[in-house]
């Protein structure tokens, strides 16, 4: 069988250096914000080029108490998408601040900067561009958009670890940046975990009370808070992924160039391509089917030869039981609703290996002449 993706396989591969960390951290006795926490606190945030980063618990954490550090709370709306995880809606909602969204450019999948002006009120406070599948959004316009108007931008950059757009890092743009380490990310913990990174002291300080209670130096809650940390088990693992993180994403890089030239042929697909002036570090090889059909039976015709597949994702957030006919904007996203029926994640892990690139490449051609 060939995965979609195997948080397995990227632990084997560096499992004495995990097993290392993990002994280390549970020798230490002490496994809440200690000095593992704070080292790799400094070591993503040198990576990303920002000045700091705080970990918390999760993905969907990091964005929540970004917006909340930048008082963002009831009575504001959010600008995102509705083509992303449902975190990033969640996350706008988590804070007390209401979902707008704006549809997507049908290549990149990521938002369309062209909408926002319409999309925008006197109560916008905020922009989460979502950097899709590893695909920069076009930053420029968003932020030279948010600019005039006042708006803070936060990217979400839960699937674009060392994406890059103009030369520099997605996570390093915004006011601020939200990043989740779930398993199966470029950058992917042994479990949950997340982070926030700025270039900004003061949200900086900001953050770290709001992620433990609103305590200051004394454990007094100044404000009201939360509890999101990263533990110093996830923390030490990551340390070590982290030094990986490039040789994977080149990795990721050179199995999306094979898949373009194996299937490059195959009219009856879109294949995935970087945007102009970015570093697309493909979380996700997503192609789009012709017909809505066909990507059914495409994922059957793969599944039945022991290739998994993935939809990311097959219902835009809009049209979900508990967001449907209520969130503003949602009446006029032609694009989102014409490409989620549409699209289908390859399998695509650095551990892959040629014949098994090449055996679902050809399989997929297989699928495709006998469908002629």
């Amino acid at each position: 069988m060939i995965p979609q993706t195997s948080p397995l396989a990227n632990y084997l591969s560096k499992q004495g250096a995990l097993d290392e960390a993990l002994h280390r951290v549970l020798r230490a006795g002490r496994y809440i914000l200690g000095e593992e926490c704070a080292a790799f606190e400094k070591q993503f945030a040198d990576y990303i080029g920002v000045p700091y980063a705080l970990g918390v618990a999760n993905g969907t954490e990091a964005l929540h108490l970004a917006l909340r550090a930048l008082g963002i709370g009831p009575g504001h709306e959010v600008i995102t998408v509705s083509h992303t995880a449902v975190a990033t809606v969640a996350a706008v909602e988590m804070c007390g601040a209401t979902p707008v969204l704006v549809d997507i450019g049908r290549e990149s999948f990521t938002m369309d900067p062209s909408l926002l002006e319409k999309a925008r009120s006197d109560r916008t406070r905020a922009i989460v561009p979502v950097h899709l599948y590893g695909q920069p959004c076009d930053l420029e316009q968003i932020l030279a958009f948010a600019l005039k108007h006042g708006i803070f931008v936060i990217e979400d950059c839960a699937q674009s670890h060392g994406a890059s757009y103009r030369g520099r890092r997605t996570g390093s743009w915004g006011h601020a940046a939200a990043f989740s380490f779930y398993p199966t990310k470029n950058l992917g913990a042994l479990g949950d975990g997340g982070a926030v990174a700025t270039a900004d002291p003061s949200l900086y300080e900001k953050l770290r009370a709001l992620h433990q209670y609103g305590w200051d130096e004394n454990r007094l809650s100044q404000v009201p808070g939360w509890n999101s940390r990263l533990d110093e088990l996830q923390a030490a693992l990551l340390s070590v992924k982290l030094a990986y993180l490039e040789e994977e994403n080149q990795k990721r890089i050179r199995i999306a160039r094979t898949y373009h030239e194996l299937l490059g042929r195959i009219h009856e697909l879109t294949l995935p391509a970087p945007a102009p002036g970015t570093t697309h570090v493909y979380h996700q090889y997503v192609v789009r089917c012709a017909d809505p059909s066909v990507r059914y039976r495409l994922m059957a015709h793969l599944s039945e030869r022991g290739i998994q597949t993935a939809v990311h994702y097959p219902v835009p957030v809009h049209l979900q039981p508990a967001y449907a006919n209520r969130l503003r904007g949602s009446h006029s996203l032609p694009i989102t609703e014409e490409v989620c029926p549409r699209i289908l994640s390859l399998p695509l892990f650095p551990e892959l290996t040629d014949e098994e690139i090449g055996l679902v490449a050809k399989t997929i051609e297989t699928f495709f002449s006998r469908s002629i």
